[in-house]
This record gives C-alpha cells, sequence and structure tokens, in this order.
C-alpha cells in the first residue's frame, strides 16, 4: 500500500502542482525512500495538515522567486499591486496622509482584511499609521515564493483572513553566496496637449519633452547560506538596502497642476500666495458675522480688492513618489538534534526612513482672527475699505478668515521612520512515524515616528496678527506677519512661524503557538487512506501604543486639518484549532479520489468574546488530469487597536459638498435637510482643494466582522504541457467595521432626510461650509456595514518546444463579477462598485490580467514578454467630465532579457511600459495622487532596471 501511496501521491502533484497554483513542486526521484521523505514534507498554504496524497481544496496563486525577480521591481509592493486579485494599498506613490508603510489590499476588500504571512506565521502591524502589516520588511531577494489564497482562512490561521490571506515562503535553506546589484529608472515624454493648454491658460509652468532618466533608485543584496554539522544544520543570512529617490508631480505635466474635480480646468487653493480674505463685522459674542460678509484678496497697491480666481497651484512641489532609504538584515537557521528536537529561528530587522512632501503650508481659512481697525499691520486705504463696506471707524475690530500660502518658507515634509523587528524561536519534529508537532514563540514589534515640519503653528499666527487680544509688539522674538501688504511676508517672519509635531509609537505581538499534526491509524472503509488531522492552541497579544506630543494632540499645526491624538490600546486572544482531512473514495470510475477537508476555530477575544470559525472543503480528482474543489469558509476579523481605541478627532476627507456652488447637484429641499438654510442654497462655498472637515476616530464597543466565503473550481490538465484552473469564488460580509464615506452621509441625508445620516452633518453657522470654520461631517467608527464581493479567477499554463528553445506562456486573470456595498442595511440603497466611479468607488474593472510569454534558448539568453491589462471602467454620473465616458481599457507592455555570463553571473536588464502609457486622467474629486490613480495604472511613464547577480 505504501508503493500505491507514493506513486499516485508523486502522479498527482506532477498532474496538477502548476495547474492548481498549489504551493509545492516535484523533483525527479532516485529513489522510492527520497520520494517519500520529500512528498512528505508538502505543506500548502490554508492548510496546516502534512499529506503525502493530496493538496489543499484552497485556490492558491503561486508567484515564484523568478517571477519576482524578472518583474524588475525593488519593492515588493510593486510586484505584489501588479497581480490582478490585489488593489494598491499604502503605496510609495502616496504623499499627503502617507503612512510611510507598504500594505496589501486583497480584493479591494481593504488591508485590514488581508493576512500576511510570512512562512505560515502572521506579521505584526505596520506602526503609528497602520494596523496592517508592512511588507517592507519582507527582503525580495530571500523569496522563495508568494501564495495568494482565496477563500478566507481563519480556521487555519484566525482573524483578519476575510478576504484571503499572502503568506510569503522564504528561501530558509539557501545555499551559497549571492550578491544582486540593481538599479532603476523612469522616464516619460512629456506631450499631453490637453493639461499642457489648460496651464498656458493659466501662465502655469510646467515640462516638455523628455523627462531623461528620474526616480531613480540603487538595490543591494547579499545572501549566504549552508548547512553545518554534517548537515544537522543549516542557516541563512540576509542583508539588503535600497535608496529610492524622489519624484515630484512637477516632473510630469499631467501633474503639474491640481485639477478642478470637473477636469475642466487647473484648479488650486484659495490659500494662496496673494492671500484671499473673507472678511465682515464682528457680532456681539465676537463671531464672524456671516450675514453680511465680502471675499477679498489684495491689489498691487495693498487694496483690498475682489478675489475671483485667486489660487496657488499647490500640485509641483508635492512628492508624486516618496524618497526612501531601507534597510533590512535577518537569520534563519534550524538545527536537527534528533528526530524528535529540531530548534529553528527567524530573526529579521528592517530600517526605513522616507519623507512625504506636499505644498507649503497655510493658513487655510482656520482661525476667525478678530483684528483692530487701528492695527498697524493695515494701510490707510485698507481702513478706508472697511468704513466703505462696513461702516467701521477707530476703535472698532473686524473679523476675517485668512487664506496665505506659505511659499516664503518652503514646503511641509513628514519625516517618517520605522524600525520592526521580529523573532521567531520554535522546535519541531517527530513524535511517531505519522504524527509531528510544532511549537514557536513569536514577538514582532515595529517602533515609529513621524516628524511633522516646516507647517505653520497656529497660536503664533495669532500673535504675529496681534488679532484675538494678543500683541505682537508685546511678545519678545516676534515679528509681524505683514499678510495685508502686498509680497510683504519676509522669508525670516514666515519661519518665525512654523513649528513642528513629533508623534512617537510601538507596536507590539506576542505569539506563543503549537500544533500537532499526523495521520491516524484508520480510515473510512471506502477508503485506502488513513484520516490526517492537526490540533493546536495559540495565544497572542497584540499592544498599540502612539504618543503625541502637544502640538499634534491640539491641532496646532494649521495644515494637519485637526488633531492627532494619541492612542494606547491592546487586547489579547486564546484560540484553539483542528483540522480534519478525510479521504473519502478512490480508484472508482469517475472519482480518482475524493477528499473532504474540515477545520475548526475557537477564539475568545478579550474585548469582543468568543468567535468560533470553521471551513469545509471538498477536493474532486474526477480522474488523473481533472479535479473539482470546492470550500466553504466562515471568517472573522476582530477589530484592531486602531479601530478600537483611537481618540475621535478632527481631520479632512477628500470629495464634494453637493450643496455647495451657484449650481448645487442637490434640491434646495434636499440641501436644508443638510443644514442649509434657503438664504445659503446657491451661496455655499465649496473648497477650492476639494478637502472638507470631518471627524474620525475609534470605538471600543465594536463587535467582530463575520463573513461567509465560498470558492468553486475546475482543475484541468487535458493534454500535455497545457494546463489551466478556474474558480468562483464569493464573499459576504456583515457587521462591516469602518466610517461612513462622508460625503455619501451628505448625499443620503440630503436625499433621505433621515436622522441617522443628518445628525452627522454639522454645517458653519451663517456660511452653512463644511470646510471653513466649525463646520463638518461626524463618519467615527461603527459597525453597519454588509459587504458582498464575488467573481472568477483564472490561472493557465502551456509550454511548446519552438526553434530549439522552450516557450512558456501563462495567464492570471479576475473577473470581478459583484462589489456590493450596503452601508447602512435597510437604511441606504445597497450599490455595485464593479465597472463603475460612482459612490465613491475605487476603479474595479470586470477584467483584468497578466499575461507572460517566455522564451528559453537553454544556453545563454532568456527573453521575456509581459501583457497587463484593465478592462475599462465604464458607468459615471458625476461632474469630472474626463471620465464622462469612463476609463478606457489600459494595456501594459513589459519586455525583459536575462543573460548568463558565466557560471557565476547573471545579468537582467528590461522596460517596463514600454510604450510610456500615462495613467488615466482624473479631475481633483476622483485623484489619489497627482490627477491619477497612483499606484494603480502604471504612473510614472516608462520604467526601466537593469540588475547583476554574482552566484558562488
Amino acid at each position: 500500500m505504501l508503493n500505491n501511496k507514493v506513486s499516485k501521491a508523486v502522479r498527482l502533484a506532477l498532474a496538477f502542482g502548476t495547474a492548481s497554483t498549489a504551493a509545492f513542486s516535484v523533483n525527479s526521484y532516485a529513489a522510492e525512500e527520497e520520494a517519500v521523505e520529500k512528498v512528505e514534507r508538502i505543506e500548502v498554504t490554508g492548510s496546516r495538515i502534512k499529506r503525502t496524497d493530496i493538496e489543499t481544496a484552497s485556490p492558491v496563486q503561486v508567484t515564484t522567486a523568478e517571477e519576482i525577480e524578472v518583474a524588475g521591481f525593488t519593492r515588493v509592493e510593486d510586484m505584489m499591486n501588479s497581480l490582478p486579485q490585489l488593489e494598491a494599498s499604502s503605496t510609495a506613490f502616496q504623499s499627503n496622509g502617507a503612512s510611510g508603510t507598504a500594505t496589501l489590499d486583497l480584493r479591494g476588500m481593504g488591508s485590514q482584511r488581508t493576512l500576511v504571512l510570512i512562512n505560515g506565521r502572521r506579521m505584526q502591524a505596520g506602526g503609528i499609521y497602520s494596523q496592517s502589516a508592512d511588507i517592507n520588511q519582507i527582503p525580495a531577494a530571500l523569496i522563495k515564493r508568494v501564495d495568494v489564497m482565496t477563500g478566507g482562512g481563519s480556521s487555519t490561521y484566525g482573524a483578519d483572513a476575510v478576504a484571503g490571506v499572502v503568506n510569503f515562503v522564504m528561501d530558509d535553506q539557501f545555499e551559497g553566496f549571492e550578491v544582486n546589484i540593481g538599479s532603476t529608472a523612469y522616464q516619460h515624454d512629456n506631450d499631453n496637449d490637453y493639461i499642457q493648454g489648460l496651464m498656458d491658460d493659466r501662465d502655469f509652468e510646467y515640462p516638455s519633452g523628455s523627462s531623461g532618466f528620474d526616480g531613480s533608485s540603487f538595490d543591494f543584496s547579499a545572501t549566504l547560506g549552508g548547512s553545518f554539522d554534517s548537515g544537522k544544520g543549516h542557516a541563512v543570512g540576509y542583508f539588503t538596502y535600497n535608496k529610492q529617490n524622489e519624484l515630484r508631480q512637477g516632473a510630469r505635466d499631467y501633474s503639474s497642476c491640481a485639477l478642478n474635480a470637473a477636469g475642466t480646468g487647473c484648479g488650486g487653493s484659495g490659500n494662496a500666495v496673494n492671500p484671499n480674505f473673507y472678511i465682515a463685522g464682528v457680532t456681539d459674542s465676537g463671531a464672524f458675522d456671516w450675514d453680511d460678509y465680502d471675499y477679498w484678496t489684495l491689489g498691487t497697491d495693498s487694496s483690498f480688492i475682489p478675489s475671483s480666481g485667486n489660487v496657488y497651484n499647490y500640485a509641483p512641489v508635492n512628492h508624486f513618489m516618496r524618497p526612501d532609504e531601507r534597510h533590512t538584515l535577518g537569520l534563519f537557521a534550524n538545527y536537527e538534534i534528533n528526530d524528535n528536537f529540531q530548534p529553528f529561528i527567524e530573526a529579521m530587522f528592517m530600517r526605513d526612513r522616507t519623507s512625504a512632501q506636499i505644498a507649503e503650508s497655510g493658513t487655510f481659512f482656520d482661525t476667525n482672527y478678530v483684528i483692530d481697525y487701528d492695527s498697524p499691520l493695515l494701510t490707510d486705504a485698507q481702513r478706508q475699505n472697511l468704513t466703505d463696506r462696513f461702516g467701521l471707524t477707530s476703535g472698532d475690530q473686524f473679523a476675517t478668515y485668512i487664506g496665505k500660502r506659505n511659499v516664503e518658507g518652503g514646503p511641509r515634509v513628514n519625516q517618517l521612520e520605522h524600525n520592526s523587528f521580529r523573532l521567531v524561536l520554535g522546535s519541531k519534529g517527530e513524535i511517531s512515524d505519522t504524527w509531528s508537532y510544532e511549537a514557536f514563540v513569536q514577538y514582532g514589534s515595529t517602533s515609529s515616528s513621524s516628524a511633522y515640519e516646516n507647517d505653520f503653528f497656529g497660536p503664533r499666527i495669532i500673535t504675529a496678527l496681534s488679532a484675538n487680544g494678543e500683541d505682537c509688539a508685546a511678545t519678545d522674538g516676534c515679528i509681524p506677519y505683514e499678510v495685508f501688504t502686498y509680497q510683504g511676508v519676509s522669508a525670516e517672519s514666515a519661519a518665525a512661524l512654523t513649528g513642528t509635531a513629533i508623534l512617537n509609537g510601538v507596536t507590539e505581538q506576542f505569539i506563543v503557538s503549537g500544533f500537532v499534526t499526523g495521520e491516524f491509524e484508520f480510515g473510512l472503509p471506502s477508503s485506502d487512506y488513513p484520516i490526517a488531522a492537526v490540533f493546536g492552541a495559540e495565544y497572542r497579544e497584540e499592544t498599540f501604543g502612539r504618543t503625541a506630543d502637544e502640538v499634534y494632540a491640539q491641532g496646532l499645526l494649521l495644515g494637519q486639518g485637526g488633531p492627532t491624538k494619541s492612542l494606547n490600546g491592546e487586547y489579547d486572544v486564546t484560540e484553539y484549532f483542528g483540522e480534519l482531512s478525510l479521504p473519502i473514495v478512490e480508484g472508482l470510475p469517475g472519482v480518482e479520489s475524493l477528499l473532504i477537508d474540515l477545520g475548526y476555530r475557537w477564539s475568545d477575544y478579550s474585548t469582543s468574546g468568543s468567535e468560533p470559525t470553521y471551513k469545509v472543503a471538498m477536493n474532486w480528482d474526477v480522474t488523473e488530469n481533472w479535479k473539482i474543489r470546492s470550500s466553504y469558509n466562515r471568517a472573522v476579523r476582530a477589530a484592531n487597536n486602531g479601530e478600537l481605541f483611537a481618540q475621535q478627532s478632527q481631520g479632512l476627507w477628500a470629495g464634494s459638498d453637493p450643496c455647495a456652488t451657484a449650481t448645487p447637484s442637490l434640491s434646495q429641499a434636499e440641501c436644508a435637510n443638510t443644514g442649509v438654510s434657503a438664504s445659503q442654497y446657491g451661496n455655499v462655498g465649496k473648497s477650492p482643494a476639494d478637502q472638507y472637515n470631518g471627524f474620525f476616530g475609534g470605538n471600543p464597543e465594536l463587535s467582530p466582522e463575520i463573513a461567509d466565503t465560498i470558492t468553486l473550481g475546475v482543475v484541468g490538465n487535458p493534454f500535455e504541457n497545457f494546463n489551466f484552473s478556474i474558480d468562483y469564488w464569493d464573499i459576504d460580509l456583515e457587521d462591516a467595521i469602518g466610517n461612513i464615506d462622508p460625503e455619501l452621509i451628505v448625499e443620503q441625508c440630503g436625499k433621505t432626510g433621515d436622522a441617522l445620516f443628518c445628525d452627522n452633518v454639522q454645517r458653519t453657522p451663517g456660511s452653512g461650509s463644511l470646510w471653513i470654520g466649525s463646520g463638518q461631517v461626524i463618519a467615527t467608527n461603527t459597525n453597519l456595514g454588509n459587504i458582498h464581493y464575488e467573481g472568477i479567477d483564472l490561472s493557465a499554463n502551456y509550454d511548446i518546444e519552438v526553434g530549439g528553445g522552450t516557450l512558456s506562456t501563462s495567464l492570471i486573470g479576475t473577473y470581478m463579477m459583484t462589489k456590493e456595498f450596503e452601508d447602512i442595511p435597510g437604511v441606504s440603497e445597497v450599490y455595485d462598485c464593479v465597472d463603475t466611479l460612482d459612490n465613491g468607488c475605487f476603479p474595479q474593472p470586470e477584467w483584468r490580467h497578466v499575461l507572460t510569454a517566455s522564451y528559453d534558448t537553454g544556453s545563454w539568453w532568456k527573453a521575456t514578454a509581459k501583457w497587463r491589462y484593465f478592462s475599462a471602467v465604464n458607468d459615471y454620473t458625476g461632474s469630472d467630465t474626463l471620465v464622462q465616458d469612463g476609463i478606457g481599457s489600459q494595456s501594459y507592455l513589459d519586455l525583459k532579457g536575462s543573460f548568463t555570463i558565466n557560471d557565476y553571473t547573471r545579468v537582467l536588464v528590461g522596460v517596463n511600459n514600454v510604450l510610456d502609457k500615462e495613467p488615466p486622467l482624473v479631475g481633483g474629486t476622483l485623484s489619489t495622487n497627482g490627477n491619477a490613480i497612483a499606484g494603480y495604472y502604471d504612473t510614472l511613464g516608462r520604467y526601466f532596471h537593469a540588475s547583476v547577480s554574482l552566484k558562488f
């Protein structure tokens, strides 16, 4: 029977290993005993059961080390985001609001619903701004493969595996010494006539012609590994260094100005170089009189004149791609003392520094400044303007909101640093001939900091204006802020008005886990195979501490959009889990084998109590070459520390106010529901930067999210050298944790008048504004929404001998069928984000694929071509004229060449986006950065890469 089992194991592995994208491979075997040993070591992402005969039923897409290398990316995030199953999450292409981390978002369900593992063990939270794993700490040079599993995974790995699991399997058995040195750069031909014409209309500067090579990077890695003590032990050490240079939006014509929401013109900010002023009298309570005000700027003679079109093009100085410097080092080692005790260690360290630069700070119409009519900052002509317009005279005061851009002081920069450490100490070994164990202790910690520099410090502005009872002349070191004088602000006075805010934090994760796995001496009467099982327990602590200085905590920097509070929280979970693999029958006509997998995990959270997860999966091998697989998973995601314990505070949200401008998109009656009076309707000002005030924060009463996932697939090897898999998947999630989109709150308030929405819309008295004064939309965390995703994944591979070499082709693609959101069940309407840009949807194409063709001569060179395709996103009913017909389909062509110089040296050169295709242009509301969906579609033009590998 043993011979039969081994032979079937090898046969099934060969037939289905590639087609099903399961995480194993089978080599040729010199002897049956060697085959037994190697097949017994198979472990597939999605199950802890190690079996000799059949893979897991969950669909797993594998990306190999060779595919990662050929892609040419020096950042792991870029390679992963090129896969059809992932959407761009936190990337290097973000500046305003950047976390400094790189996270993964499987299926677009949010990075918090994607569980990221290293060698099957979870990663810790990424830092002070992110509760998701930061994959920057993963060394690309040591990745053996990356498994992407759809279909939940909570019963195997615990919480967070709602959309699925991304498992980075490291090459901890590496042999030899290898050094990789590489460099990359971007290049683009700036020839976008449309946006250049818009900038010509505004006399804005922009680049034209070839950009030359920019946004360059340098990458170095060294890996050393080998066996010791007669093969009883093995150790691998690595060191990597990567330096990425910045690239600003001003380096590309299509991002050199900030498009307005409609995409019809270069917009900008009302916080201009030449300041803008809302000016009015002062009410009896000392407030701004919104019933009688004017909007002025300065003439060249410093007189007050009506302001129209006086905005600042803040785009060019913003980072399109942040600079970054990263070091990683680590060690993987194991030692076999005997069959029963084989200790191992994994130690990983990363230090990453990046800076996120955005436009200069400003006063941002943040504060109502009450200033004396007799202030020395005003000219006689200005006082006369105040008298003529508001009837003010000597001894009176006036109120003003000021919009002045600090171009004299330079841009704002957030200096972000992350230091992560991960240590695993454990042992594994045999208990008997058929049972083994693994137990480990894991500690992960990330210390991170934010130093936000060169932002206006609110209290100093008040003093420098001698406003609100302050007196600059009586304050040591105060330099008057000559904002009422045309071009009167000096670099010296601007420098005296800025401040720095400091945020420090540490996230810690502690895990104790162990399990036993093996086969019983019995099975079902209908099968020749024994029942296999896993039984285990795990204890996990998650601790998060973030300390904000007073500047951050009180929101004293005017460019922050509100306070950033300290955050401290922790929770723990105790879990017991098990799996059963039940061979049902084999060797019958139409049933080569039939296997049922069962899994169960009971989790007890210190914050929300106990919650079970479970799975049922089927693996039906119809013949040696055809397989049907299906699974049902109950997945759970408990609220993380940030969602639970974040202090509630004000911030900014990007979008539009449907009741703003002279032609609101909502009717007068609908806008009245949102707090707009009849006199205000048609007179509410829109934010020139499309940013509005919001009130956000945590909720310690959050319950876990509950998801049910179904997969159904077919795997085939219909003829020699061709295999494929097609898998349908469906994810239905309830009690989604998050805040409702503030723009949706305003819209739903207007359309329904429901207090559930309208109680959260607070407009500034007098003006009705949501961006000036006290106006805001409350959007704190809650359990409300339902989310339903479904789609089909396709994977196919075909090899053929051509011209003395081998042509290998592969296709991976995703057809998105449904991406439904129901923000408030029973109240709000269900909307589908597939093939639409409406309702704040991320541009989700129905179809996305990567088609790769590689020709290997078998000698010294190999060529690869890759076609990355996004189908069109067609539906849109908003005001952005650039996408009235949606976003067209996008195709990108990548070409690579790999050359073996000698036994030790290999060279790789390549160009991604050979045709220099620009990202689809979108207006200010839809843009994530630089008038583009940055990091999702190719953002910066052609991408050149070259590397040399030396292995001894």
